[in-house]
């Protein structure tokens, strides 16, 4: 097979160094924000550490949840020439009727 994938856009490249920089922001807010209640170094930058991982994780889950949906292109495991939604079909399309019993 000589299937290339396409190059990713620039876009697409640049989402990592997204999500770092908006997770120092928050780590900074943070610890710029404990910063100015404690008056101590180190608790400031324990806590701006934890917000950043936090909000990293946080923000990567969001963004596999959000992602782009491939719904149209699933396969069925048990007969992959089925259309889904089919009576052999393992997966269900919501939006049609349920089965009468």
């Amino acid at each position: 097979m000589s299937d290339k994938t396409p190059a990713p856009s620039r876009r697409d490249r640049m989402r990592p160094a997204e999500l770092l920089g908006m997770a120092a922001i928050f780590g900074v807010f943070v610890g710029g924000f404990v910063f100015m209640g404690s008056r101590e170094w180190g608790l400031s930058l324990i806590m701006a550490g934890v917000a950043f991982i936090a909000s990293l994780v946080i923000l990567a889950t969001l963004l596999i949840a959000a992602g782009p949906r491939y719904d149209d292109d699933r396969v069925d495991p048990v007969d992959p020439d089925a259309a889904s939604g089919t009576a052999g079909s393992v997966h269900r399309d919501p939006r049609s009727n349920p089965p009468a019993h």
